[in-house]
This record gives C-alpha cells, structure tokens and sequence, in this order.
C-alpha cells in the first residue's frame, strides 16, 4: 500500500518553484483538455495567457485584468490571514454577497441625494457587512465548536437568497420594469466607483487592493499580530503557551477575511457590476482561495497570483468567444491550476512509500 511518509528537510528551491511548476502543468493538461475538445491547444494557450497582456487588443484587456484581479487580491489577502492560522473561511462568496448588499442599500437610501460622504459611507457599511456575516461561523465555532467550513459555505446560499429577496422587494428599482435589479449606481454620481483614467480599467478598489497589499505585508512580516497568525498556525500548542487567545484568534481572522470580502463586494457593484441584481455572485469568494493558495499565502504572492488567475478570466472569455468552448472548460482549466499546487505542494513536503502488509 502507498502511504506519505514526511520529508525531514523540504527543498526551499523547490517550495519557491511551487506555483511555477503549476502553472506550466496545467498549461500542459490543459493543452490536452483543448486537443480533446478538437481545438489547437498552442492557440488556446496563447489565447489564455498571452492575447490578454500583449497581444493585438492588449490594450482593452489589461484594463479589464486590473477589474478582475482587485477583488481576487482583495478577498484572497483576506483568507490568506485565516489559512495561516489554521481557521478556514470558504465562505467568502457570502461575504462578498452581502457586503454589496449592505453598503448598496446605504446608498440607496440616499437617492439622488449629492454629498461626498455618501460613497465612503458605503464601503464602511459594506464592509463591516462582509466582517458580521462572517463573524457568524466565528460565533458558531467558539461557542458551539461548529466547523467553520461547513457554516461559511451553507451561509453563501443564505446571502444569495437574500440578495435575490431584496432585489425583488426593498431594493428594487423603480425604473427597472419589475426586472430583479436595483437602480444603476452608475447613474448616480455620489454612489459611482468610476475609473480614474478612462479606458484604463483603473478604480478606487484596484487602489485599495494595491495599498492592502502593502497593509497585509507589513502586517504579517513586522507586525506582532502577524507573528501570532504564523504561531497559530504552525503549533496551536505553542500559541496557547505564547498567551495567544484561540477564540479571539478565530474572530480576527474570519471577522478580517469578511470585511476584505465586503469591501470588494461593494466596490464591484458600485462599479463594474454598477447594480445589484441575482447576477451578481460572480465566483470570486471561491476563486480567490486558488489565489491565496497560488500565492503561497503571502501578500506579495497574492498580489501575483491574483494577477495571473485575472489573466485566466479574461483570456478564458476570448478562447469562449474564439473558439466556441464552453464555460465549463474554462473552469476546469482553473481548477487544473488548484489541483497542480496542492499535488506538488504534497511531493516536496512528503515522499510516497510503497509499504507491503506483513502476513497475518
């Protein structure tokens, strides 16, 4: 029978060409899922990595790299937090869901009033959305011992009901011939998140995400809370000697994991979703756990990785449209990248025996 047995020294080389290494096999397994779709694999592969950053459109799509990666580095910076120390957020979806929901509603509530402070009020409220739905599972875990993976998952259908009730009820637009959608935060000025250079793909969330990378790594790398998060989740026996409060520790990391997540929640839907509808959960909770993972659950990593799975989305869209896949592939290819991570990720830290069962 086969059994890991622990590696007692991992090669540091090989843990740093970990994503590297993923990414070239899924370019491979992913060739062959295009060769058996009956497409040239090289063009497709062009198409998801190369057309989106250089080729002759480049100049449309790196905008729409920068609209996609900021909530994926927003969210993942977020979970990378919790999964460092142990504690994991699936959930993220959820967060992301009423986090628009929340501070959407604050700014719907001021229509048409102009002020300043409304959009800045928005991202707190959504926010702070995004940190109570995921301080939920946190309750449920201190108090009852829940799995927190389990509660934040079950909670991302509740958010997604619930986004469906308040656009068919209280959030509805008045002007939206009894469609299930808000009114357009894009029509509304003190409620827009528009791009600061036109055509650049450039808004005040890829900002914020861009400073949250900074934020994070300092945080983690020379910050007291950061060693703690590394503590925990290296030895939960060490943390309890070192005075580190397991309960608490559960609360920040979830509580900062929903509010990163509601934050990009409420910059997506005040401006490239511009309004809440059912169409909103676009996946990102979910994908940015292959980011965090990608990025080796660190800042700067996240910030590459992000980038990267952005590229995938968007060069995904042009092999949809150029060589008539489906969606579904397109998925696959990215789940390919989680898959190759994790598997090396298990090769250089443990090495495969073949044990033979003694006679009985």
């Amino acid at each position: 029978m086969l059994r890991l047995e622990a590696r007692p020294n991992p090669s540091k080389p090989m843990q740093a060409l970990t994503p590297i290494l993923a990414v070239l096999a899924t370019m491979v397994a992913g060739g062959i899922l295009f060769l058996l779709l009956g497409k040239n694999p090289f063009e497709a592969i062009r198409m998801l990595f190369w057309d989106p950053v250089l080729g002759e459109y480049a100049f449309y799509y790196r905008g729409q790299i920068l609209i996609k990666a900021a909530p994926l580095i927003m969210i993942a910076l977020g979970l990378s937090f919790g999964f460092r120390a142990n504690i994991w957020n699936i959930g993220a979806e959820g967060q992301f869901i009423m986090g628009a929901i929340c501070g959407g509603a604050v700014g719907l509530a001021f229509y048409p009033m102009e002020a300043f402070w409304i959009f800045p009020l928005m991202i707190i409220v959504g926010t702070l959305g995004g940190m109570l739905w995921a301080l939920i599972p946190a309750f449920l875990k201190n108090r009852f011992n829940a799995n927190e993976i389990l509660v934040s998952l079950m909670l991302v259908y509740v958010a997604e009901n619930f986004l469906a009730a308040m656009v068919t009820g209280p959030l509805r637009s008045p002007v939206g011939m009894n469609f299930p959608v808000s009114r357009s935060f894009n029509d509304y000025p003190a409620a827009n998140n528009p791009e600061l250079i036109t055509g650049s793909g450039l808004h005040w969330g890829v900002v914020t995400a861009l400073f949250l990378v900074i934020v994070a790594y300092v945080a983690l790398t020379r910050h007291i809370g950061g060693f703690q998060v590394r503590v925990a989740g290296q030895s939960s026996r060490a943390a309890k000697f070192a005075g580190i409060n397991p309960k608490l520790m559960v609360a920040i990391c979830l509580g900062l994991s929903g509010a990163l997540a509601g934050m990009a929640g409420i910059f997506e839907v005040t401006g490239p979703a511009g309004n809440l509808s059912t169409h909103l959960p676009l996946g990102y909770g979910f994908t940015a756990i292959i980011v965090a993972f990608l990025g080796r659950l660190h800042p700067v990593g996240v910030l590459m990785a992000g980038l990267l799975l952005a590229i995938t989305i968007v060069g995904g869209d042009i092999v949809q449209t150029s060589l008539q896949v489906p969606k579904a592939s397109i998925q696959v290819f990215q789940g390919m990248l989680l898959f190759f991570l994790l598997g090396f990720e298990i090769l250089i830290n443990f090495r495969v025996r073949l044990t033979i069962k003694g006679a009985a």
